[in-house]
């Protein structure tokens, strides 16, 4: 489980093609400050799993479905990504309960920048806006953020200089593509609704 809150801007360091999967290999000394083989690191949202560390980097397998439904495939040595450990056990809970699991792309469409904020409109796929309400949460690229605005085929952020800087949307450029993952509750919440099977197996009334 993640949380939203970036911990650190990593760098893309290599990327090795492998067929039907590529490794990345990311710096990042502040996450792997207690890290440790196996453990997971959302990366710009993606759960992926450490295997192999080494001088304040570490690599990770991705593998082809991985990278035919997010924006990674789109990494390439130099890139910024957002960065954060898997949530501890009685840690601050700061974002919204987030698992790695990207539920689908988007592509930022426009970028308002005003004195103290910038307002970012990405679009949104008509089979995640269900999931998406006026002042709910969605986490895109591993950023837990509050959904600002809300039309037909797009949302938009308010984000603070603090998460600018702080994470790759400080540098998004129109047409980039990010990742997408809606509110779990929300999944689970109309899988409970349409499911006329009660949990222990027996039909409900």
């Amino acid at each position: 489980m993640f949380t939203g809150l970036v911990e650190e801007l990593g760098a893309v360091t290599a990327v090795e093609e492998q067929g039907d999967a590529i490794r990345l290999t990311i710096e990042a000394p502040v996450v792997l400050t207690d890290a440790s083989h196996g453990d997971s690191i959302a990366v710009d949202g993606v759960c992926l799993t450490v295997a192999d560390m080494a001088d304040d980097a570490f690599t990770a397998d991705v593998m082809r479905q991985t990278l035919t439904h997010t924006a990674l495939s789109r990494l390439a040595v130099g890139a910024k990504v957002n960065l954060e450990r898997a949530l501890a056990v009685g840690a601050r809970l700061g974002g919204h309960i987030m698992q790695g699991h990207v539920d689908g792309t988007a592509t930022l469409l426009s970028r308002t920048t005003s004195e103290h904020w910038d307002v970012l409109r990405f679009s949104l796929p008509a089979d995640l806006a269900r999931y998406v309400v006026d002042k709910g949460s969605i986490a895109v690229s591993g950023t837990s953020l509050t959904v600002a605005n809300l039309g037909e085929g797009w949302f938009e952020v308010s984000l603070i200089p603090t998460t600018l800087a702080e994470t790759i949307h400080g540098e998004l450029a129109v047409g980039d593509p990010v990742n997408l993952e809606v509110d779990v509750l929300a999944k689970y919440v109309e899988k409970l609704l349409g499911d006329p099977v009660g949990g222990d197996g027996r039909a409900t009334d």
